[in-house]
C-alpha cells in the first residue's frame, strides 16, 4: 500500500508541476512557490553556493481532524542543489534564522530543511488546545507533511537530525513515520522511558573523574543558599534593571533556590571538567558568586520573561517526556520549596496539563530496539542526559550509539575518537548514497560573512 501511494503520489507532483525541476539551472525559489500551504518570507544572504529562505507552511492544528482549523509554522531552507541529499533538522524548540549547517548536513554537503516545533511562537495555532494539539504525534506529522512536500522538490536521500529534544523529536518521527526518511541522526537524545524510575542522580553523584569537582560544586550549592540573603539581593537589582517578572514561578526567591539545585546539573551538562577551578570557594564575595552563576545557571533563571519562551517543552515535559529529579538530597535541610524543581512549577496556571501518558515513552523505547533501523545515536560522556540514553536492541538493524569521552550535551561525531568519527561519517555517507569521506565530520569552514555557518551547535534550550 505504501508503495502504490508513492507511485501515485509521484504522478501527481508531475501531473501538477511539482516535481523536481529537470534541469539544475532551475529556480529554487519558482519551485518553492509551487509547493501547496507554503509561503516564501523572505530570501535572505547566504555563503557562495546556498540560497537560504525563511518560509511558512500551513499545517493542520490537529492532524486527527485536519479540517478544525490550521496554523502557520516557521520553517528555514538552506539549498544547494536539487540533486543533493536533503536533511530534515529541528532543534525540538523554536528555528534559527539564519543560516547554519548542522553536522549532518556537512557530512553529506546536503540542503536542509529547518522547522520549528509547534507552539514554539509564532508558530502556534489559535485557539490553542494543549492537550490534543501538543503531543509528540503531531509534532511528528508536521515533520510528515514538510518531509512529503519537499521530497517534490527533492527526490534524493533524506536524513532527520535534531539535538537534544531535537533529537528525541528527530527518533519520534521516525517511530511513527519509519518510511519518511533513510535514516536519522539524533544527538544526546534523552530516553526517560519509565519518569518514575531515573538514574540521573546515581550519574550525578559519579559524573566526570574529579570527586574534589562535586564536591566544590555541592559546597557552592550549599554556601549560595545560606547566603540567600546578599546573593537574593543582585538577583533582585538585576530584575529591576531587566523587568523581569516571577509570576509563573510564584517568586524570585523560588527561582533562585531552583537554580542553585539546577546548577550542579547544568554545569555538567554545558561545562567543560577544566572549568572546576573556576568554581567560588564558599564564603567567596558575592559578585563572584553571581557572576559564576550567571555564567552557569542564572539567579533569574525562571522569570516569566525567560521561562516562558520553553513553556511548550515543560507543559510536554510534564505530560508525556518525563524529567529527571531534583539532586537536592544534600540541599534538603536549606530548601523553602521542596519538590519546586520539576516542569509543572513552570507551566502557567492558566494551562490545564492532563494526567501524564505513561505509554508514549515507553513505545518509543520498544520501536528503537525491536524496530529501529539505521539510526545513529551520539552522546556525551558527561552530559547528565546521558545518563539515561536510548539503547539499541536485538531488532535494531543498522544502528550505531557512541559516547565521547568527556563530552557534555554538546557532544558531536568530529569531538568522537577518530576511530569512531570516520565510521560514523561512512555510515552517514552510506546512507545518503554517497562514498565514504572519513574526515568530513571534522570539516570546518567559515565563509566570509558567515563565521557561525559551521560552527558547533550553541546551546539552545532547556534541555
Amino acid at each position: 500500500m505504501r508503495r502504490l501511494f508513492a507511485v501515485c503520489t509521484a504522478v501527481l507532483l508531475t501531473l501538477t508541476g511539482l516535481a523536481v525541476p529537470a534541469s539544475a539551472q532551475a529556480d529554487i525559489k519558482e519551485a518553492l512557490q509551487r509547493i501547496p500551504g507554503l509561503t516564501v518570507v523572505s530570501e535572505d544572504p547566504a555563503p557562495d553556493g546556498y540560497r537560504f529562505f525563511q518560509l511558512t507552511f500551513t499545517q493542520p492544528a490537529d492532524h486527527r481532524r485536519p479540517g478544525a482549523g490550521s496554523f502557520q509554522q516557521r520553517f528555514t531552507l538552506l539549498h544547494r542543489t536539487f540533486t543533493a541529499p536533503t536533511v530534515a533538522y529541528t532543534s525540538g524548540y523554536d528555528v534559527a534564522t539564519r543560516p547554519g549547517r548542522s553536522e549532518p548536513t556537512r557530512i553529506v554537503d546536503g540542503n536542509q530543511l529547518s522547522m520549528e516545533y509547534r507552539y514554539f511562537t509564532p508558530s502556534r495555532p489559535s485557539p490553542a488546545d494543549w492537550a490534543k494539539q501538543l503531543t509528540i504525534w503531531q509534532a511528528a506529522a508536521d515533520e510528515h507533511r514538510a518531509v512529503q512536500a519537499f521530497k517534490a522538490i527533492y527526490p534524493g536521500k533524506w536524513l532527520a537530525t535534531g539535538e537534544s529534544k531535537g533529537g528525541m523529536t528527530a527518533t519520534y518521527y521516525r517511530r511513527f513515520f519509519p518510511d519518511d526518511v533513510d535514516a536519522t541522526i539524533p544527538y544526546v537524545a534523552p530516553n526517560d522511558v519509565l519518569d518514575q524510575v531515573d538514574a540521573y542522580n546515581h550519574f550525578l553523584d559519579n559524573v566526570g573523574d574529579d570527586p574534589a569537582c562535586r564536591a566544590a560544586l555541592r559546597d557552592l550549592q550549599r554556601d549560595a543558599l545560606k547566603r540567600r540573603g546578599e546573593l537574593g539581593d543582585l538577583a533582585a537589582a538585576q530584575a529591576k534593571e531587566q523587568g523581569l517578572t516571577f509570576t509563573t514561578v510564584g517568586s524570585a526567591d523560588k527561582s533562585f533556590e531552583v537554580a542553585v539545585i539546577d546548577a550542579y546539573f547544568a554545569f555538567w551538562q554545558y561545562q567543560s571538567p577544566n572549568r572546576c577551578e573556576s568554581v567560588p570557594k564558599p564564603g567567596a564575595p558575592a559578585a563572584e558568586v553571581f557572576e559564576w552563576f550567571e555564567q552557569v545557571e542564572s539567579f533569574n533563571e525562571y522569570a516569566d520573561q525567560r521561562v516562558g519562551r520553553y513553556t511548550p517543552y515543560y507543559y510536554q515535559a510534564a505530560v508525556q517526556l518525563g524529567s529527571p529529579e531534583a539532586y537536592d538530597g544534600h540541599l534538603r535541610d536549606l530548601l523553602r520549596y521542596p519538590g519546586a524543581d520539576r516542569p509543572e512549577s513552570f507551566v502557567p496556571r492558566s494551562i490545564r496539563l492532563p494526567r501524564f501518558d505513561f505509554l508514549a515513552m515507553p513505545d518509543i523505547d520498544r520501536w528503537v530496539k525491536s524496530r529501529g533501523t539505521r539510526l545513529l545515536f551520539v552522546y556525551g560522556a558527561n552530559d547528565p542526559w546521558s545518563a539515561e540514553p536510548f539503547e539499541l536492541g536485538a531488532g535494531s538493524r543498522d544502528s550505531y550509539r557512541y559516547f565521547q569521552p568527556g563530552g557534555n550535551h554538546m557532544a558531536d561525531i568530529g569531538g568522537l575518537p577518530e576511530a569512531d568519527s570516520a565510521a560514523a561519517t561512512t555510515t552517514i555517507r552510506r546512507w545518503a548514497g554517497l562514498p565514504p569521506a572519513p574526515s568530513a565530520a571534522r570539516a570546518r569552514m567559515a565563509p566570509a560573512g558567515f563565521p557561525d555557518f559551521d560552527s558547533t551547535r550553541t546551546r539552545n534550550g532547556r534541555l
